[in-house]
């Protein structure tokens, strides 16, 4: 094995932003082959795939070859157990050989972009802006009702502008860029949806030998 290729089949195109937490999680639980991430991006089929999570996987699985699959859902209403074990037990139903992560926020990906201020003005396009973000506290970002809402209003805060400016700002996709610029994301250990996914991780690894080069 010369690399680790891993798959990301995800709820939206925003949650792009979970590529590089999950490449670091890899990198901090040993895996020191090459790494090369897909995202999953069904939308331009011709004929995609229903909303089937089933179908999805499949679909992801042939068009995007890989040696791990992460297969991502927000819990939103639901508790986090209960959507893994959603996603676990349509997994089960394929016959498939290709070893599957959940990947659960709670309550969505939004929820995992609030702890680093320096990224997310950057994200914003003003890395030097001073005014206070009111960054909500990590050990409770779970319990926000709508965390997209709140990223949002941070990030056109930490843009600096104002008025007609701030309005045009395309926040969508300056959240996507977040986590480009966060090189530690042990700050979401705080968070036990993301202790969930560590904790998955790193037994597969274990289980599979892909913590040393081979």
């Amino acid at each position: 094995m010369d690399e680790l290729r891993y798959t990301l089949l995800a709820d939206g195109p925003s949650d792009q932003a979970l590529i590089p937490i999950l490449t670091w999680l890899l990198r901090t639980h040993g895996v020191t082959l090459p790494i090369q991430p897909e995202w999953a991006d069904l939308r331009r089929l011709s004929s995609p795939p229903g909303r089937k999570l089933r179908d999805r996987i499949l679909t992801s699985i042939e068009l995007y070859p890989c040696d791990l699959l992460f297969v991502h859902r927000d819990a939103e209403r639901m508790s986090h157990n209960r959507r893994v074990a959603e996603i676990q037990g349509e997994i089960a139903k394929i016959p498939i050989a290709t070893p599957a992560i959940c990947v659960v926020p709670v309550r969505m990906t939004e929820a995992w972009l609030l702890f680093d201020e320096a990224a997310l003005r950057r994200a914003a396009g003003n890395p030097n802006g001073t005014n206070p973000l009111r960054l909500p506290n990590m050990t409770r970002v779970e319990q926000i009702p709508d965390p997209k809402e709140v990223l949002y209003n941070i990030l056109r805060e930490a843009s600096g502008l104002q008025g007609r400016r701030q309005r045009k700002l395309r926040v969508a996709q300056n959240a996507q860029r977040i986590t480009e610029f966060i090189d530690d994301f042990s700050p979401l250990r705080a968070l036990p949806a993301f202790r969930a996914l560590e904790t998955d991780l790193e037994r597969l690894l274990r289980q599979q030998g892909w913590t040393t080069a081979h």
